[in-house]
């Protein structure tokens, strides 16, 4: 007696993980029921993207990919994998505990990754690259920002041994005037002088050009962060260099964030529950992106300082017995909620342009329009 067996052509699902680095990557790729199925290396380059998806695809069906670093060294392969219709998962590395119990290898990082991919653990969205353009500008004003400082620390340490002649001449100047004048020096004198003055000469002059340059990447992200979210910068206190770094740590794709509460806790400014037994009470988070909150850090102070409603808030819980921490604390949560609904919908922003020569022409000044506004 025969039988015939149908083949079975159902294609299975299958599951990758990725343990990405700056020239190489290694995939890993596991059943649905977690089993091992196949590892291997690539490279970081368009050839070793292609290979890697390939060597996915070939184990199953696809169902997702998890990468370690899609923001950083995991960017490309990113990128590959969601312009060939995969859904790809944000994978943060393994915790200290667990990389104790079971190592650390590149494979044992990508099967990781694929583990977390299919148990949930990880299902955060990968950035898109709509805000690359306004990262690069944030970083490297940011970078002209603390040379500029490294080099006016330069020129403190340097007077503060310099010969008496040199102290007592620049050492009293501040800010500016110290630095213009120090920009416009004619090193003379004997061999130590002239060293010294060379030195701060040339410190002063590259103060100079880093205050420049930091000016004119600040119009060119202030024109970048005003374009893709207008409702964001027209916020009260929101600067260029608060909305560009706000931009960033959202990403072009704020949706990925679900919830208000899930961006507050991003931003490190959700509070934490420290209940045990019989206490029950809530302590600051420490987590999130730190930039992010100074970001809402920044746009507390000014609205503390500036504008009437938080300062009247402010007075209120300040009369309730709250310490100023903890107003803060309250008001970052509150203006984190006020910049989530910025970023995920659409804020029209009335045009402007038009109201100051309406204004003149009406003969009213700038003083009478605030006052009459309560500003």
């Amino acid at each position: 007696m025969t039988s015939a067996v149908a083949e079975d052509t159902t294609e299975k699902d299958v599951f990758g993980g990725v343990d990405s680095h700056a020239d190489t990557l290694h995939v890993a790729v596991i059943s649905d029921n977690g089993g091992h199925l196949a590892d291997a290396e690539f490279s970081t380059t368009a050839a070793g993207y292609a290979a890697a998806l390939a060597f996915l695809n070939a184990h199953g069906d696809v169902i997702t990919i998890g990468v370690e670093g899609t923001a950083s060294y995991g960017a490309g392969f990113t990128r590959a994998a969601r312009s060939h219709g995969h859904r790809v998962i944000e994978v943060n590395p393994p915790d200290r505990a667990e990389r104790r119990r079971i190592g650390k290898s590149d494979p044992i990082d990508a099967y990781a990754a694929a583990r977390a991919a299919l148990s949930g653990r990880a299902h955060a969205a990968p950035k898109d690259d709509t805000v690359a353009g306004i990262r690069a500008l944030h970083n490297a004003a940011r970078s002209a920002i603390k040379a500029r400082t490294a080099a006016l620390n330069q020129i403190g340490h340097i007077l503060i041994t310099a010969p008496e002649t040199i102290r007592g001449k620049y050492g009293q100047l501040k800010g500016t005037d110290r630095t213009d004048t120090l920009a416009r020096l004619r090193p003379a004198g004997d061999a130590v002088h002239t060293a010294v003055l060379t030195a701060l000469k040339s410190l002063a002059r590259r103060v100079k050009e880093l205050t420049a340059e930091h000016q004119a990447l600040t119009k060119i992200l202030d024109d970048e962060v005003t374009a893709h979210n207008p409702g964001l910068r027209s916020a009260y206190g929101v600067g260029p260099d608060t909305a560009a770094q706000l931009l960033v740590t959202a990403g072009g794709n704020p949706e990925r964030m679900r919830t208000e509460a899930s961006f507050a806790a991003l931003c490190g400014a959700a509070p934490v529950p420290a209940s045990s037994g019989r206490t029950h009470r809530h302590r600051l988070s420490r987590g999130g992106d730190r930039q992010a909150n100074a970001a809402l850090y920044r746009i507390t102070l000014v609205r503390m300082s500036s504008d009437s409603r938080t300062r009247e808030y402010v007075a209120r819980h300040t009369a309730a017995g709250r310490t100023k921490k903890e107003i803060i604390r309250l008001l970052k949560r509150a203006i984190a909620r006020e910049i989530f609904r910025c970023l995920t919908t659409t804020v029209t922003v009335p045009a402007i342009a038009d109201l100051r020569p309406l204004r003149q022409s009406k003969n009213i000044t700038l003083t009478a329009a605030a006052r009459h506004f309560g500003l």
